[in-house]
């Protein structure tokens, strides 16, 4: 039986968006725990999310695993999924508050590493992990 969420494409060229997303959502989750204070709960906690130290271990987390599976190519869809959520409530979080004090120009300066992860997750979600892949190696998508 197949399943789309395993399926993948046999491009060759996948594994780059696998790579420079993986390695981003994996540097941007240890950063959570390593510096709470600036970038984990402290942050969330400025920004006014609730329960901020539950939310900064929470999605720091994910960032951790879900980059790991990115950079194997093992379930690649699937770990789109919470890294497209979290990308937009962090684009939704911080960055409109930027759009209405300075412009759409500051925001979109101050955005650009967000949408590029956002665009790169959207990406292999619809594509899957590529032919240098586990999801292509383990579920032969390659044939």
């Amino acid at each position: 039986m197949e399943y789309q969420i395993f399926k993948t494409d046999n491009s060759k060229t996948t594994i780059l968006i696998r790579l420079m997303t993986g390695a981003v959502f994996l540097s941007e989750g240890i950063q959570k725990f390593l510096f709470a204070d600036t970038l984990g709960a402290g942050r969330f906690e400025k920004i006014g999310l609730p329960i901020p130290v539950f939310l900064g271990s929470f999605v720091g987390s994910f960032e951790i695993i879900c980059g790991i599976l990115f950079l194997l190519g093992l379930l690649t869809r699937f770990a789109a999924i919470p890294l497209i959520i979290i990308i937009l409530v962090a684009i939704l979080t911080t960055k409109t508050e930027i759009l209405a004090e300075k412009g759409f120009w500051a925001m979109l300066h101050e955005s650009r590493t967000d949408w590029s992860m956002l665009l790169g997750s959207i990406f292999l979600l619809i594509k899957g992990g590529g032919l240098w892949s586990l999801d292509n190696s383990i579920f032969r998508n390659g044939k």
